[in-house]
C-alpha cells in the first residue's frame, strides 16, 4: 500500500517539535508529507525546512501561505495526492480549517482542543456526523495524553481490581510560565481570544487522562477560577472538587500562575488513583535506556496491601512502571490506522469535547455544581 500524501497546516512550535519527529519515527512507508501551510510565507518555508532535514527528504514539501493566491490554503486542499491534513492552528482559527478540509474530501486530524468552547464543539461534531462521516471521512482530534501507554497501563491497572474499587483520585499541576517562555511568546497565546487561556490550551491533556484513567466517568464538578499572574489572562488557575458516575471523588488542581519556578518544581505534580486495597501515582519526568541515553518518561507506581497467609496486612507492595513518552507519535499512527479502516477508537471528537466541557465547566461553577453530562448534550 502506498503511504498516505499529507499536509501539515499550521507552522508553530508544536508542528515543528512534536509533529515532524513523530512522522519521522512512523516512516516513509506509512505518510509521505506533501505540503505544509501557514498564514505568513516565512514561516512556511521554515517549517518546510525543518520537515526536509528532519524527515529526510530529498527536497522540501510544497510551500502555502495566505500571500499568494495560486499557493494558498484552497489551493493545497485542491490537490488529489493530498489524503489527509494536520491541523495545528490558533484554537479559535481550527474549526472553520477542520471544515474546510472536511468539504474538500480530506481526512483531518485537528489539534486539542477540539474548539474554543462546547457549544461550538457540539456544533462541528454534528456537521461532522451529518454530512462527512457518512461520506467515509475520517476525523479525529490529536490528544496525546489519551493514547500515552502509561495513562492507559493505570487505566488497566485502576479497572482490574488490583487496587480494588477506586475510592477517590486527585490530579495536580502547576506550572510556571514565564513571559520569556516560547509558550508565552507565541502571539495568539500572549493575548488570547478564547476562555481560559492556557488552562484551556493545556488543561485539556489532564482532563483526558483522567478520562481514560478512571474506571468511572466524572459526571459533576465544583469550584473556582481566578487569575494569578496579570500577563496570563483571563484565568490561569483552576481549583475544583469532583464526583464520578460510581460515587467516587476527586480533586483537580491545575495551574500555569506559579509565582516562581519552584512553585512548580516541589509541587509533586501528578496523578493520583487511590482504592481500597492501595493507590496508584503517575508522574512525568527522565529515565534512562540501557545504553545510558536520556529520555523522556512517565512512572505508574503502583502500591498496594501486602497480607500474609491468614489474611493479616503485614505491609504494602510496590512496582513501577516506566514508559516512554510518545503519545504524538501513536495518535499520528491511530489516525492513519483509521483511515486504512482500523479504528481503535482513540481521538474521539466527542471525547475531546468532554475534555473541554471540564475546563468550561471549571472556569464558570463559582463554587455551584455543574453537571458535565447535560453540558455536552446541550
Amino acid at each position: 500500500m502506498s503511504p498516505a500524501g499529507l499536509a501539515i497546516l499550521g507552522a508553530g512550535i508544536f508542528a515543528k517539535e512534536a509533529h515532524l519527529p513523530a512522522i519521522a519515527t512512523l516512516g516513509a512507508s506509512l505518510v509521505e508529507l506533501k505540503a505544509v501551510y501557514s498564514r505568513s510565507e516565512k514561516s512556511a518555508k521554515q517549517l518546510a525546512e525543518d520537515a526536509q532535514g528532519i524527515l529526510k527528504l530529498n527536497e522540501s514539501p510544497s510551500v502555502y501561505h495566505d500571500g499568494d493566491q495560486n499557493a494558498n490554503l484552497d489551493a493545497l486542499l485542491a490537490r488529489s495526492d493530498i489524503a489527509a491534513v494536520i491541523v495545528v492552528l490558533p484554537i479559535t482559527l481550527q474549526p472553520s480549517i477542520v471544515r474546510k478540509a472536511l468539504a474538500a474530501g480530506k481526512h483531518v486530524l485537528s489539534e486539542k482542543p477540539v474548539a474554543p468552547d462546547v457549544a461550538g464543539g457540539l456544533e462541528l461534531i454534528k456537521e461532522f456526523e451529518s454530512t462527512y462521516k457518512p461520506k467515509g471521512l475520517i476525523w479525529r482530534v490529536a490528544e496525546n495524553y489519551e493514547v500515552e501507554p502509561a495513562y492507559l497501563a493505570a487505566g488497566k491497572i485502576a479497572r482490574s481490581g488490583q487496587i480494588g474499587k477506586v475510592t477517590s483520585y486527585n490530579a495536580r499541576v502547576v506550572n510556571h510560565v514565564p513571559k520569556d517562555s516560547k509558550w508565552y511568546k507565541t502571539p495568539w497565546r500572549t493575548v488570547p481570544d478564547y476562555q481560559g487561556g492556557f488552562l484551556l490550551d493545556g488543561g485539556v491533556h489532564t482532563i483526558a487522562a483522567l478520562r481514560v484513567i478512571l474506571p468511572s466517568p466524572i459526571v459533576s464538578l465544583s469550584g473556582y477560577a481566578s487569575l494569578n499572574q496579570e500577563y496570563l489572562p483571563p484565568h490561569d488557575t483552576i481549583n475544583v472538587t469532583t464526583k464520578s458516575e460510581d460515587g467516587s471523588h476527586g480533586i483537580v488542581e491545575l495551574t500555569f500562575g506559579a509565582p516562581v519556578p519552584s512553585r512548580s518544581s516541589l509541587a509533586n505534580n501528578g496523578i493520583t488513583i487511590t482504592g481500597t486495597k492501595g493507590w496508584i501515582f503517575i508522574n512525568q519526568g527522565k529515565s534512562t535506556d540501557p545504553n545510558g541515553n536520556a529520555f523522556n518518561a512517565f512512572f505508574v507506581t503502583v502500591r498496594t496491601v501486602k497480607k500474609d497467609e491468614e489474611g493479616k496486612d503485614i505491609g504494602e507492595t510496590e512496582e513501577t512502571l516506566v514508559e516512554r513518552v510518545q503519545g504524538v507519535e501513536l495518535e499520528l499512527k491511530s489516525f492513519f490506522a483509521a483511515i486504512a479502516g482500523k479504528d481503535d477508537g482513540f481521538g474521539s471528537p466527542l471525547g475531546a469535547l468532554k475534555d473541554v466541557a471540564f475546563i468550561q465547566a471549571g472556569l464558570n461553577s463559582n463554587g455551584q455544581p455543574v453537571d458535565l453530562v447535560k453540558l455536552v448534550q446541550q
